[in-house]
């Protein structure tokens, strides 16, 4: 095995440590999006909201939702994973300063314990973006010609879709 294999080997380990990470941080903010977009979620969310002092509270729940459940979306496919990971940093941060902070870390308690990983697995993925194993690099392969596009794809100029796809990353 030449020096070349062994460090694509390392980089693919490398990029498929994202997979885990993703996949548990796009369930859990799909699954907690998705309560608070139910009707009777986004009314319970909302008046717990305006209950901690956020105001008026089912415009806040409806878009709290909806940043969690796409975020959650978009991180389990692996497609604007940094923009998905900013939201999540953006939500939990917001629920552990006007909720969790005041009742210490434990988790049991009403604590930031879950909030503090969540945080860390998005602040990983923002940092390391979706890995090779995503969507979002199967768009970019096809966009650029590379793997088995490139012979489709050889002539073809950035686009303003390989501009935006960088962006998103």
């Amino acid at each position: 095995m030449t020096l070349e294999g062994v460090m694509d080997g390392r980089a693919a380990m490398k990029d498929a440590a994202t997979l885990p990470a993703r996949m548990a941080l796009g369930a859990s903010m799909l699954y907690h999006g998705a309560e608070k977009l139910r009707a009777e979620g986004r009314e319970q969310t909302g008046r717990f909201m305006e209950s901690v002092g956020i105001k008026p509270g089912r415009p806040w729940a409806l878009a709290t939702g909806l940043a969690e459940a796409a975020a959650g979306v978009l991180a389990v496919a692996g497609i604007a994973t940094r923009p998905a990971a900013l939201a999540v940093l953006v939500t939990q941060g917001v629920a552990v300063w006007r909720v969790h902070a005041r009742n210490g870390f434990d988790v049991a308690k009403g604590g930031y314990e879950y909030n503090l990983a969540l945080m860390a697995i998005a602040l990983g993925l923002l940092l390391a973006g979706p890995g090779r194993f995503s969507a979002h690099e199967a768009a970019e392969a096809l966009s650029y010609g590379r793997g088995r596009a490139r012979r489709a794809f050889r002539r073809a100029r950035p686009t303003v879709l390989t501009r935006a796809l960088q962006l998103l990353e």
